[in-house]
Formats: structure tokens, sequence, C-alpha cells
């Protein structure tokens, strides 16, 4: 489990328990989410509220690693390290929701993950939500245009960008079979770079 410190108004500085970056050099695909639910975070998983989508249409995906044989729970988040995905968010602070977010979350962490991400070099990364991908472009690239999901037309580094409907069971417009038809589509995109 990371710990994060962050000041409070009162200049007490207190460590909040977050998400660890689940990166390494050599990566096919980086999952990046808003950030950690306070859920996810207690738990020490990606996605780990049950209500959240993402494990169900992963699972019925071309992004499941076939050698795996079997479906992922969020407690292999960590193992699927092995298999070429890795995880982190564009802020690390923990929240109930992603709209609990201030500005100063974005000002801190977003750059913080543009380093990341052209320090490992995926050759994917999928950012999960038009809000996680807005708020990255905006504070790490400084970038106020609305781009839209899917193939994005620029790079962090060598990797390709792509974005998709956010699992969160905030966004339950999306269904599995949905959010599934996007992960296929961002499986395609990597293997067409393969």
């Amino acid at each position: 489990m990371t710990k994060i410190k962050e000041s409070t108004t009162t200049n007490k500085t207190e460590e909040t328990q977050t998400l660890p970056d689940l990166l390494k050099p050599g990566l096919s695909l980086v999952f990046v989410g808003l950030n950690p639910s306070e859920y996810s975070a207690r738990e020490g998983h990606y996605f780990a509220n049950p209500r959240n989508r993402f494990w169900a249409a992963f699972n019925q995906s071309a992004l499941l690693p076939h050698a795996l044989g079997r479906p992922c729970v969020p407690s292999d988040d960590a193992a699927l390290l092995d298999y070429g995905i890795g995880f982190t968010d564009v802020v690390k602070r923990p929240t109930p929701q992603g709209n609990a977010l201030k500005a100063a979350d974005y000002r801190r962490w977003a750059p913080l993950l543009r380093e990341k991400l052209l320090q490992y070099q995926p050759r994917l990364i999928c950012f999960h939500g038009l809000m996680a991908y807005k708020s990255y472009l905006r504070y790490a690239e400084n970038d106020k245009s609305a781009p839209e999901l899917g193939l994005q037309p620029r790079n962090i580094g060598p990797a390709r960008i792509y974005a998709v409907p956010n699992p969160s069971p905030a966004n339950a417009r999306y269904s599995i079979e949905t959010l599934t038809t996007w992960y296929n589509a961002a499986a395609a995109t990597l293997s067409l770079k393969s």
C-alpha cells in the first residue's frame, strides 16, 4: 500500500492510503483511472468495488491474457504486470467519487503521471473516461481541447492513447457489453502496433 502526504487547512500534514502505481518498463498497456475510490484504496486493488464493471468487461474482452487461463479479479491487478498490463491514475488521492477532486489535485498529480508514462513508455495508454483524459490534457499538457472516446490523435512519448468509458458504477449508462466492445477496440489498436 502506498501512502501520500496531504496538507490540510490547518497546515497539519496527514498520510492517506492510496493505490500504488503498477508500472514497469516494457508494458503493452497501462490503464489510467481518474483516481482511486476510497473503497479500492482500503482494499488495496484497482477497481475493487464489486459494483464497478471493469473486471467483468475486461474478462469478456480480447485484453484478457489467454495464458492466465481464468477470469481476473481485483486481487490479480499486480499479477497482470507479468502479462504486460499496468495500472495507475491521473490523481492518486482517493475520494468517494471523482467529483470530489479539486483543481489543486490535478495540478499536483497530472504532471507526475506524464513523467511516469514517459519514463515507462508503454505501447498503449488507456484512459478510463473522458473526465480522466481531459483532466490529464489540461493539467499535464496545457491542452483544453474536448476529446472524444476512442483512439486519440496525440501520443505520450511513443505511446498511443485510447479513451474508453469509465466503468465506475456512477457511469451506469455504459453496459458491460458496451465496455467490452471498447476494450476490444483498444485491443485491436494494440494489435496494430505489434
